[in-house]
């Protein structure tokens, strides 16, 4: 069966953003090429250029790309109460992309927080279904008794949302080698005298 050109045009789409993220692993941004990332797609560097532009808006695409993918698959799981134990599960899915690859998740850290245009929004817009999810997570939690009613949830995601963020900067720097039980224990400590039911789900 012919291929069609967009399906042509998908598969060394994918064939190129799967070499940027190995060479930016391995080599590191600034030291990667565009020559070597189409050397390892068996492409010309003329349709890296192509398909993405430039050097940094393929790097932008390789990291939203594969944190989106993470992101999909936290968001999506069974909901499986307690509210801590929900949260935890959903870390750490989110944290096995990060640890799987270290160096690019340096660049991630770096680069998704002081993107341009357009990748700031849609960023932003990963982070808000962070929040949003965590939000309705928190909402179930106060609705079963798990949580004081007296709580504002859009806080309370706010704050798992930093809680995240210290955990990966922590992980990137060297200085915690477990983020996802981090902020289970941030979490967990931060829920204390909020509810009658242990909610630290680790």
């Amino acid at each position: 069966m012919a291929v069609s050109r967009d399906e042509q045009k998908r598969a060394t789409r994918e064939a190129i953003l799967e070499a940027a993220r190995q060479c930016f692993d391995a080599e590191g941004y600034e030291q990667t090429s565009v020559r070597d990332i189409a050397s390892v797609a068996a492409v010309s560097a003329g349709s890296v250029i192509h398909h993405f532009g430039s050097k940094r808006e393929l790097l932008y695409a390789a990291l939203f790309e594969d944190l989106e993918a993470s992101m999909r698959e936290a968001l999506v799981l069974p909901k499986s109460p307690p509210f801590g134990a929900e949260l935890d599960a959903m870390t750490r899915i989110i944290f096995s992309y990060y640890q799987r690859r270290p160096r690019l998740s340096r660049v991630l850290l770096k680069e998704s927080l002081f993107a341009e245009e357009p990748w700031a929004s849609r960023f932003r817009e990963q982070t808000a279904r962070l929040h949003g999810a965590v939000e309705a997570m928190a909402e179930r939690a106060k609705q079963r008794g798990e949580v004081s009613r007296e709580v504002d949830v859009r806080v309370l995601a706010m704050s798992y949302v930093s809680f995240y963020y210290f955990a990966l900067l922590a992980w990137a720097q060297g200085g915690h080698e477990e983020p996802a039980r981090l902020v289970s224990v941030q979490m967990a400590q931060h829920m204390r005298g909020t509810g009658p039911a242990n909610v630290s789900g680790g």
